[in-house]
């Protein structure tokens, strides 16, 4: 049976002054979390899409590979991740995440540097989101 995972975002008026929130209904994580023009270009507090794009590779990542090290017959004591999504703003048709940066640190006893490697480029393959990225995206679109 497929998973299903769902967030809402509401936007209200034009780009650089309108303003929009984020909602996670399933978990309330967020509630109305503000997101806007200068959150996502300027530093005004709030969320951006990028940002939590980014924090979801870094959990997803960090899952991925505690499992692949547990299929290996290791045991983590530590995963740290951190993604970073690069924007570049002035692309053609508009601004474009251009690519994400996975910088991991963990503490695995008994593994060698080149056995980690190997573990984390497999961890990076198989994560979820690092596949989705890559997916088709389908658009259902109605006016009110």
């Amino acid at each position: 049976m497929a998973l299903k995972r769902y967030a809402d975002a509401v936007w209200n008026g034009d780009l650089q002054a309108g303003k929009g929130s984020l909602s996670t209904p399933q978990s309330g994580l967020f509630e109305a979390q503000n997101y806007s023009f200068k959150t996502r270009f300027g530093d005004e507090k709030g969320t951006n899409p990028e940002e939590l794009l980014a924090v979801a590779h870094a959990g997803c990542f960090s899952m991925a590979l505690s499992a692949v090290l547990g299929k290996a017959g290791f045991t983590p004591d530590k995963i740290q991740t951190r993604a970073e999504a690069t924007m570049e703003p002035g692309m053609d048709p508009g601004p474009t995440v251009t690519g994400i940066k996975l910088t991991v640190s963990a503490s695995v006893p008994g593994i060698s540097a080149a056995q980690f490697e190997e573990i984390a480029q497999q961890a990076k393959a198989g994560c979820v989101i690092s596949r989705a990225l890559s997916v088709p995206v389908t658009l259902e679109a109605t006016l009110l």
